[in-house]
């Protein structure tokens, strides 16, 4: 089955074309066009800005993916430069030997208003144009099913993208418990079968993406604020910088909940560095500190959800999924205190906002025929998942 996906819900305009046959996904092409470098100089996005750009954006992005699935795909797509503004060309650009995309799947919300609509407006045009199925896809049920992106080991994966068989099984079992962290949510969601989830845990306030937004604008050193304390922190280890003056709380650590809360996190950090006289040196030993207090809190919650409700698997899933530091450590902690789960976390190309994820979501939706009639789909920025 053949899936067009369309992402919009914040600063990245996104498309990807996945092939999806029983669990397994086919990742024909996957194209991000990101605003990073233009809403830097305001510290964050700008919703307007951002709608600007996803008009300018959103076709062409659609026509490079299909031209890349085309390239990169031996079975010979067809399609043509510019397609979806050529009127000499058929109604649907993309065939597998005669076989049309099957439905398109968009990112309906939660997001930015202004850039949701620009992807739903446009996905619902194509769907009604082409006269096929169209889904509405939550964004963060998008970012779960990166993980059946990269749930095939490498190894096996240069396999499957060659093979014809599509026989690779995925290691994702269920009840399978996914912590999504992003500048938006940060959540802890069972997923008990495709298509059946339940919140156990969420963020009082600020999301984990959020609070190092904010930290790294307190501590004067860019945007976006994850990588940028990342790369901070990083130097504490190279260059052995690390003292034990900086402690930072841990914020519902003890908790019985599995709720988060990053708001006094901020917080202690603004008052420790208003006191503090030499900044400008410290401010690495201050990143790795913000982002261990942040790591221990979700990985703590984490085993502890997962070992109450007895999970097969654990999922990572977010932007800040991204986080090398958060990889690393929650795989030692897991393959240490859960022998008998199984971690699964995305490629990084799949942690940030992209279309292949949504497009992934798509395909299991359209499994269960759980399409939607173009004239009711509609953005919502403030969906519940």
């Amino acid at each position: 089955m053949i899936i067009l996906g369309i992402e919009t819900s914040c600063d990245e305009t996104a498309a990807s074309i996945i092939d999806g046959r029983g669990n397994n996904i086919k990742v024909l092409s996957n194209v991000v066009s990101s605003q990073i470098e233009i809403h830097q100089k305001y510290g964050g996005v700008v919703p307007e800005v951002a709608a600007r750009e996803h008009i300018l954006n959103i076709l062409p992005v659609i026509n490079d993916a299909l031209e890349k699935a085309n390239a990169e795909n031996s079975n010979n797509f067809f399609c043509q430069k510019n397609q979806l503004t050529n009127k000499k060309n058929p109604s649907n650009p993309l065939y597998q030997g005669g076989k049309k995309i099957d439905a398109i799947a968009v990112t309906i919300g939660p997001g930015l208003i202004t850039s949701l609509i620009i992807g739903t407006e446009t996905a619902k045009t194509l769907a009604y144009q082409w006269k096929i199925p169209i889904i509405g896809v939550n964004h963060i049920e998008g970012h779960i099913y990166a993980n059946w992106i990269s749930s095939i080991n490498k190894i096996e994966s240069q396999k499957f993208i060659k093979s014809k068989s599509y026989k690779v099984k995925s290691q994702i079992k269920f009840p399978a418990l996914v912590l999504t962290v992003s500048g938006g949510h940060t959540m802890l969601i069972l997923m008990k079968k495709h298509g059946q989830y339940q919140t156990i845990g969420e963020t009082f306030d600020d999301a984990a993406g959020e609070a190092f937004d904010k930290a790294a604008q307190l501590l004067g050193i860019g945007y976006p604020g994850g990588p940028a304390i990342a790369i901070e922190a990083a130097r504490v280890k190279s260059q052995k910088l690390k003292t034990k003056s900086i402690c930072l709380p841990r914020p519902m650590l003890n908790k019985k909940n599995f709720d988060f809360s990053f708001s006094g996190l901020k917080t202690a950090l603004l008052y420790a560095i208003q006191k503090e006289k030499n900044l400008k040196e410290k401010t690495p030993e201050y990143c790795e500190e913000f982002q261990q207090a942040v790591i221990d809190v979700l990985i703590t919650k984490t085993i502890k959800a997962a070992q109450k409700l007895n999970c097969k698997t654990i999922m990572l899933s977010g932007g800040v999924s991204a986080n090398k530091e958060l990889r690393s450590q929650l795989d030692v902690i897991v393959k240490t205190k859960l022998i008998d789960t199984k971690l699964i976390i995305p490629e990084l190309e799949y942690c940030t906002d992209n279309a292949a994820m949504i497009a992934t979501a798509g395909y299991f939706h359209a499994k269960r025929k759980d399409f939607t009639p173009w004239q009711k789909i509609k953005a919502n920025c403030n969906k519940d998942f």
